[in-house]
């Protein structure tokens, strides 16, 4: 028989004292590590299919589970990981590609974590959001150069088409197929209650949820997927998807065990059938090509909703950034080297792309050197782990956030990174009709609300500590913001100054 030479990853631990054998464990896991022996008399475990999920753990009744990494190791050597060597082992035996699910997970350094907040005490005082009004409405969309007055002197309202948010976070594009159906209706109802926006992804839209249309914002890929004049008109933005942070460069690809029932035919594509998206759009070799593209767009919804272009964080993000402002387009999304992804090539996830910190700091400074700030909004994403990203975002140049994969956290993913197998044990990434119902929309949906909710309370605090009443004063004001052990370079890159200046 061939050798398997990879030793399990993770460990089943069981007490056995607490196990009272109610196969709890065996039912909740849709991978198959537990099942209850006969012969035993008792539960045991396959550790080798274990991937970590915690659905086990946190089901049974008596506490009776944990999970733990494995204590086996390789010989020691500094070169060579564990990692590096079992990579080795899987493609040797596999001849393929690896795939991953996630975020890069890798130790780069994080600069969200390196930058602190500054806060007012006596000469600007602080103020206190409990007592006084304090401001987190942003509006999306490009800004008019100069103010226009009638003949009277009354306004004239030239402002280009806006999408209003209630505080400067939306969920990210994740698409119908790499999600539940009732993930997606998590994140729609979440956003209306919210008063935000959610994205479709490059999958279309399944047609019970062109209801929560104003607070949809539409993708349109590279593989047209879902695309057609319906879809387009229901929501309140567009978003053309050039790259994504998880893989820059490369296109999409799901799955056709994913391709099923509504997914193949909202997608519109034979069931069974692999969803890849090409790398590039066919159509699209310039800026002026993408240009044509934003203008057919908004020919095709008649100039009423904001188009937006979404490209992966690369190392020459601003010049391409300012292509993009000049193209017509009304927003960037800004998509960073940790953004999640339901299934990418490893090495491409791992190695490819530049945090989104250096990324928005490089286009905003870009956009207002040469003057055309205000052509568009800046949202990026790509690991905003908490409202405290959220604000150091701001303060670098950023309009608005994406959230991806917080948003799958709090309906309960566990990142167990296998999303491409479609074996989700809570319901979100697969299509599998028994695991799906696992997640309620509706609870699904409180539990992003209640996220949010914290979050919007936490900016109301920052913003109050740094003696700012609104969260459009923050956007672009780095004298808030300090570093703490960076170099010279990154501070500069960064364009804030070091702790303690």
């Amino acid at each position: 028989m061939a050798v398997d030479f990879i030793f399990p990853e993770y460990e089943v631990v069981r007490n056995y004292d607490r196990c009272n054998n109610c196969r709890a464990c065996e039912r909740q896991c849709f991978g198959g590590v537990h099942e209850f022996s006969a012969a035993a008399q008792k539960m045991i475990s396959d550790d080798a299919k274990c991937v970590n999920c915690q659905r086990c753990v946190v089901f049974c009744p008596v506490r009776a589970l944990k999970i733990v990494k494995s204590g086996n190791t390789y010989k020691e050597n500094t070169n060579w990981s564990g990692k590096a060597i079992d990579e080795i082992y899987r493609q040797a035996a596999s001849g393929g590609v690896l795939l991953s699910s996630m975020g890069n997970p890798e130790n780069y350094p994080v600069y969200f974590d390196k930058i602190l907040l500054n806060a007012s005490q006596v000469t600007n005082p602080s103020i206190d959001p409990l007592r006084e009004p304090m401001e987190t409405k942003v509006f999306l969309g490009a800004k008019p150069q100069n103010i226009e007055r009638d003949a009277a002197g009354r306004l004239i309202n030239n402002l280009p088409p806006q999408l209003e948010l209630s505080l400067p976070v939306m969920f990210a594009a994740m698409s119908y197929g790499s999600i539940s159906y009732n993930a997606h209706e998590s994140l729609a109802r979440a956003a209306e209650e919210l008063g935000i926006l959610y994205n479709t992804g490059e999958g279309g839209l399944h047609e019970n949820l062109y209801r929560y249309g104003r607070h949809t914002i539409v993708q349109v890929a590279s593989g047209r997927f879902g695309v057609h004049p319906d879809y387009l008109n229901s929501a309140a933005a567009i978003e053309i998807k050039m790259g994504q942070g998880a893989k820059p460069g490369i296109g999409g690809h799901l799955p056709g065990e994913k391709i099923v029932g509504d997914v193949s035919r909202t997608r519109m594509i034979p069931e069974g059938s692999d969803a890849i998206s090409p790398a590039p759009h066919h159509d699209i070799y310039s800026i002026e090509d993408l240009r044509q593209l934003v203008y057919s767009l908004k020919e095709a919804t008649n100039y009423s909703k904001p188009v937006s272009v979404k490209i992966a964080a690369v190392h020459n993000v601003a010049a391409i950034a300012s292509g993009i402002a000049r193209s017509g387009a009304d927003i960037i999304a800004l998509d960073g080297f940790r953004g999640g992804t339901g299934a990418a090539p490893t090495r491409i996830r791992d190695h490819v792309g530049i945090p989104i910190e250096l990324a928005l700091a490089s286009v905003d400074k870009r956009l207002r050197d040469e003057g055309i700030r205000d052509n568009v909004s800046l949202l990026v994403g790509g690991s905003i782990r908490s409202s405290a990203d959220v604000v150091k975002a701001v303060a670098l140049g950023a309009d608005c956030v994406y959230i991806g994969t917080a948003a799958l956290l709090a309906l309960g993913c566990h990142l167990c990174r296998s999303c491409h197998t479609g074996k989700c044990n809570w319901g979100i990434a697969t299509q599998v009709p028994e695991l799906v119902k696992r997640l309620h929309p509706e609870s699904g949906a409180r539990r992003l609300v209640n996220l949010l909710t914290a979050w919007q309370h936490e900016i109301k605090e920052m913003l109050g500590g740094m003696g700012i009443n609104s969260i459009e004063s923050l956007k672009g004001n780095r004298l808030m913001l300090r570093g703490i052990g960076l170099n010279a370079r990154e501070l500069e890159i960064l364009g804030i100054r070091h702790a303690g200046e």
